[in-house]
């Protein structure tokens, strides 16, 4: 009955803080809030604009396009806080937008994490989600939230992978008994494939582009592996030479060749987590293979040049831009069992 009710007064929220997107699962209710990570604030006061309310897509329609008063900002770079400030009025604003909360109570928060976050970077979270009208939190490695998203049998004594391709950090991950055998946190995912994008631009056309501009080009036309039909698109930018804004053509071979050495990087880091293995637990790989989730997994590709390096089965999650949120609302499905596995301190 008290279960009941406190769902009905004060549910509990599931969080993906992430550095592109934040996504929040209210439990018993699933996703509820997916919006970019982006805050516009006034310059000198650092106000958020609207009253607190420009926040997510509002804000990032912004972003390249501001003012010298207005400012967008991305409070979390590569999975970790860097403006706590910023980070406590986006989370507050979207904790009220998925659930609001009654009976002076605040809600519990099952909130996934990088899983090389160091002590410090730990504790801005637990302080910011605190400050944004969390009560009890928990956090939990986002390998993990994403494995159990994704169905994988995590509990069993077999090799489970799984491979969080995000915008900020890839998270890599092997686990077995509930636990993680080997992990890995790398720098390197979308957002270093978009810089990698700009780059080549400016590098073989002359040609400076913007971050969304490469992000755009990356959906419309990048791949990791060769194509059937190979696409081309239009990229527009300054040219650098003469100083006047010009346009480009780009084909899917010319972003997938700009794309190589941030993949090559990503590749690395599984081989070096799967290396770190037990032999039984690597041979069992080979069999169950590994899942693929997060925006970067939506590369078109992207499975078969990890089937190819890999010489393992690769899969795709369904939905893998919200894998490791729905693994959050699971959590919370079972939270009066688990939460003694997730790093929790009182609000």
């Amino acid at each position: 009955m008290f279960s009941r009710l406190r769902d009905w007064l004060c549910p509990d929220l599931g969080i993906d803080l992430g550095t592109a997107n934040t996504l929040i699962a209210v439990r018993g209710k699933g996703l509820v809030v997916d919006e970019p990570s982006v805050v516009a604030l006034e310059k000198g006061s650092r106000r958020v604009l609207g009253h607190g309310t420009a926040v997510g897509k509002l804000a990032r329609q912004m972003m390249g396009r501001t003012p010298d008063s207005i400012t967008a900002v991305q409070p979390l770079r590569q999975g970790a806080i860097t403006d706590f400030e910023v980070c406590e009025a986006m989370l507050r604003y979207l904790m009220q937008k998925a659930a609001q909360q009654g009976g002076g109570m605040r809600p519990r928060v099952v909130m996934s994490v990088p899983c090389e976050l160091t002590p410090v970077e730990k504790r801005v979270i637990f302080n910011s989600a605190e400050r944004a009208g969390a009560g009890r939190i928990y956090l939990v490695e986002k390998v993990k939230a994403a494995s159990i998203g994704a169905g994988l049998p995590i509990s069993e004594p077999i090799a489970s992978m799984i491979c969080d391709l995000g915008s900020g950090t890839s998270e890599i991950a092997v686990l077995s008994l509930a636990e993680i055998v080997a992990s890995r946190s790398l720098k390197v995912a979308g957002d270093e494939l978009d810089q990698a994008i700009v780059n080549y631009v400016r590098r073989t056309f002359s040609l400076r582009i913007g971050v969304r501009s490469a992000e755009q080009l990356k959906i419309d036309v990048g791949s990791a592996f060769p194509l059937d039909e190979e696409l081309t698109s239009e990229v527009r930018g300054l040219d650098i030479v003469s100083g006047i804004p010009r346009k480009a053509l780009i084909t899917s071979e010319q972003v997938r060749e700009a794309l190589q050495e941030p993949l090559a990087a990503i590749l690395e880091g599984v081989r070096s987590v799967i290396e770190r293995c037990a032999p039984e637990l690597i041979a069992d790989l080979a069999e169950t293979g590994i899942v693929l989730c997060g925006g970067t997994a939506l590369l078109r590709g992207i499975d078969q040049l990890f089937a190819e390096q890999l010489g393992i089965p690769i899969r795709i999650d369904e939905d893998p831009l919200t894998t490791t949120v729905r693994g959050t609302a699971i959590c919370l499905e079972h939270l009066q069992h688990w939460k003694g596995r997730f790093q929790s301190e009182a609000a």
